[in-house]
């Protein structure tokens, strides 16, 4: 069982687009909007193997933050939360690797499975780095006002 909240699991799982951020070699942050996938312990994130910045910048930095703060984007709900945690970028295959969040992505965006089917026509689509993020800290906003403080969890703290 997570330590991460009911409520933040929801909201995760909700959530059809959600804020990745990760450090610049610069040490600047960049934000990257991506489907989250819980598994009930870890989120897991996809991104295209072709020139993607962010799965080098992972490699170089581990550390993430994601935010979910969209109302349009979780249904309607108010509630907000930011998840930090340490990444890493599974790669072996990237043909099938990711394929073992299909069920999870399935049930959160059923139309995947349309481009999935046709995946042939788009093979460079379906090459893709599976991004697993251990929570390692959880903000949340249960009222959504983020000019409030939020209610903030570690992972040690819950243990």
């Amino acid at each position: 069982m997570s330590w991460v909240p009911e409520p933040v699991q929801e909201l995760i799982q909700a959530a059809l687009v959600a804020e990745l951020t990760v450090v610049r070699d610069d040490g600047r942050p960049i934000t990257y909007p991506l489907i989250p996938l819980w598994d009930g312990e870890k989120l897991f994130m996809t991104s295209s193997v072709l020139f993607s910045r962010k799965v080098e910048h992972l490699k170089r930095n581990p550390r993430v933050s994601i935010s979910i703060t969209d109302p349009a984007a979780t249904g309607g709900r108010i509630d907000r939360a930011t998840i930090q945690g340490d990444a890493r970028v599974i790669e072996d295959d990237p043909h099938v690797d990711w394929e073992r969040m299909l069920p999870i992505w399935r049930a959160k965006e059923p139309a995947i499975m349309v481009y999935y089917k046709q995946r042939v026509g788009m093979p460079l689509f379906f090459e893709r780095s599976l991004i697993e993020i251990v929570p390692r800290r959880v903000l949340y906003w249960a009222n959504g006002r983020s000019d409030e403080i939020p209610q903030v969890i570690a992972a040690a703290e819950a243990a």
